[in-house]
Parts: structure tokens; sequence; C-alpha cells
């Protein structure tokens, strides 16, 4: 069952009583206690509350949240409006002529209305809450000070209590939306021609990056390993003429590279050629004792002297000498053995050096530690002059 609709409020009697008190309350520390249940349960606490704990400050200014209005709301209260006629004792206001009423519902249980004394120059909002037990009826929520050009404009609301019911319903009701807009909604769209359109702006968007300079990507550098020599054909018919092209590649891992090597052609010296195997059977052959008796037992020999018309002449010039030997294989191994002799040993002296640093630094990080710890130059001498006679007993 709906809840009954609130009657509108009975102006004159809710704010009657509190209106003449205003002029107190711009003088006065304390509220009256007549007051009190005139005002809704959340200004009632504060006004007991905050009144209580200031002794300097009247407690007018309690019954307005906005501070920058207390002002003028208390020089209204001190002025001659609110002052009580000289017969009848009570402040003439016209209820029917100087009052406008709008009304707002917040949510399902809080139900304002804003009441606005022209004359005056006074505003009260209204709560309709519980009065008494199990009575409802409306109470004063604030007291402040309206705007003069449009003094609903931050309140808002409506006239009656029916239309501001129907105006807090209808904003609960779900929004639906116009026939037009869900026709255009269930409409199909068209997907390919949306893709073709997605494509020609992605198209446009990387041509502008071919088209800026120094964009250009650089030449790959050639792998220090050997290139193959074959090219990949990608319709090879079986998979072993593909692995095929791989026998020509140097391993990455692999230190020792043949195509690397410089084959260098040694020339023999001036007077030596190589030993042939076939040699001429005129000229004969020459004996190992020979060999060794000349000196020249590796692979070089003497070479054949050229073949000439005219006699010999006898004064020797005929005899041919052997010139010194190449450097062998045991030369240029003992050479690589003094480079590495030389490596080691400038190790070795890099090492000691290392060593000396550290054993210097460390002296003079423990001389700091003992400065620090109140042991003096002598006695730390003598530790150290200790530990080194120690070190010799334990070396014999």
């Amino acid at each position: 069952m709906a809840a009954p609709t609130p009657k509108s409020p009975n102006i004159q009697e809710t704010l009657g009583p509190l209106i003449p008190s205003l002029r107190a309350a711009a003088v006065s520390l304390q509220p009256s206690e007549s007051v009190l249940p005139l005002l809704t349960p959340i200004l009632r606490q504060r006004v007991q509350l905050l009144s209580f704990s200031s002794t300097n400050d009247p407690w007018i200014r309690l019954l307005c949240y906005d501070t920058s209005k207390v002002p003028k709301l208390t020089e209204i209260a001190q002025g001659e409006r609110l002052e009580p006629h000289p017969v009848s004792g009570e402040i003439e206001i016209d209820w029917d002529y100087d009052v406008e009423t709008r009304f707002r519902r917040i949510d399902e249980e809080t139900l304002q209305a804003f009441i606005v004394l022209k004359e005056l120059e006074l505003g009260f909002r209204l709560v309709y809450c519980t009065v008494d037990e199990g009575v409802e009826g409306w109470l004063v929520g604030e007291v402040t000070v309206p705007d003069t050009s449009s003094p609903f404009s931050s309140f808002g609301g409506v006239s009656t209590i029916s239309e501001a019911e129907a105006q807090f319903r209808e904003s609960k009701r779900p929004k639906v939306a116009p026939i037009s807009v869900t026709n255009e909604l269930l409409k199909p769209q068209n997907v390919q021609g949306t893709g073709l359109e997605d494509e020609d702006d992605d198209d446009d968007y990387w041509a502008r990056y071919d088209a800026t300079p120094g964009t250009k990507t650089p030449a790959t550098k050639r792998s220090p390993a050997p290139q193959m020599t074959h090219s990949w054909n990608a319709n090879a018919s079986n998979d072993a003429d593909y692995y095929a092209q791989y026998d020509d590649v140097q391993p990455a891992m692999d230190n020792h590279d043949p195509d690397e090597e410089v084959n260098v052609d040694v020339s023999p010296p001036l007077g030596l050629a190589p030993m042939s195997k076939a040699t001429n059977t005129t000229q004969g052959e020459t004996s190992e004792g020979e060999q060794a008796q000349n000196g020249i037992n590796g692979s070089w020999t003497l070479a054949d002297p050229p073949i000439s018309s005219s006699p010999p002449s006898g004064n020797g010039d005929h005899l041919l000498h052997p010139l010194p030997r190449p450097a062998s294989r045991s030369s240029a191994g003992s050479n690589a053995s003094v480079e590495r002799l030389e490596a080691a040993a400038a190790r070795q002296e890099q090492n000691d050096f290392g060593v000396k640093q550290h054993v210097s630094r460390s002296i003079k990080s423990l001389f700091m530690l003992s400065r620090a710890s109140g042991i003096d130059r002598d006695e730390f001498e003598r530790l150290v002059k200790t530990e080194l006679d120690m070190l010799g007993l334990m070396e014999d």
C-alpha cells in the first residue's frame, strides 16, 4: 500500500513562534528551550552542541549552514522589520501575500519545502519528518537569506507536493531511447565497406612513414662467416637438398676456419729449389751424407746450375754455396712461448701491485678504526709488530 501524500505545511503555525526568537538569537549565546522543538533533529543537535561549546558568538549563526550569509542574517534579525507591533505585540506578516513556497523530494524518505518571506528577506527550509512519537509534520531545517533576484535558484522545486512526487517518480524511471534511435541502432552495418575504409586509412598512415626523410632502413651488415654459395630454392622437392645447403656454412662456435687460412707461397732463396721426385738420371742422385754435410736436409735443395755451352773455367766459379735456411717451425714455437711468458709476467706484476694496494688500504683502515676506538699510534704500532713477530714464529 502506497504511503499517504504529506499535507502542505501550515506556515503560520510552523514559523510564527520561530521568527520572534531570531531577534534574541542574534544577541544570546544559548537557545531558548521553546525554540528547540521547532527544529529538525539534525539542526537541534547542531544548535545544542555547538552553542554550549562556544561562549563568544550568538547562536543565530548555527541556524544557517552557509557562513557567508550569517552576517546578513544577523543584520536582518537586529533590524526594524522584526520589531513587534506596539499594539498587538506581534510581527506583522501577510501570510497569504508575502509567502512563496516550493517543494522537492530528494529520496524516498526526504521531502523538503522552501519558504521565502519577501518583505523580511528571510528563507526557511522545512523538512517533513517525525515531530512526535508516531506523528509526522514539518520542522525547520535551516534559516537563511535567499537571493533577491532568484530566491529559488539553489533549491529548485515545484509549487505543489503532488508535482514534486510526480517529478521524483519520473526521475526514477529508466530512460527509454526514442523509436527512431532504436531503429537506427538495429540497422545492419556495412561491415565490408567499413573494412575497406579501415584498410585505406591504414595504407595512408604507413605511407607517411615512407615519405619521411631519414627513415630508410640501413643496409644489412655482412656476417663475417662464409656466405652461402647456393641459393635456396623455395620449391625444393626434398629435405636433403634443403639441408645440403648448410654444408658450406661455417659454425659460429668453431674457431678454426679453413677459408680464413692464407696460403702463403714461400719462395725459396736464390740458388735453392724444391726437391723433385723425378730427377734427371744424367745428373745423378745426391746421397744423404752429402745433404747432411751441406746442412740442407730440409725441404730445400740446391738449384740445378744453368746449362752453358762454354766449358767450365778452372778458377772454381762453377761451385754453388748454400744460403742460410729459413726459420723453421721450432723457431716460430719458441717465439710464441716467449710471448706467453711475457704476458704471464705482466699479469703477475699486476697481481702483485693489486695485493700491495689491498694490504696498504687494509692497514690504513685498521689504523683509522684504532684511532676511532681510542688507541694511539704507539699502541697500534706495537700491536702490528707483535702480529708480525707471531707470523715469523709460525713460518719457522
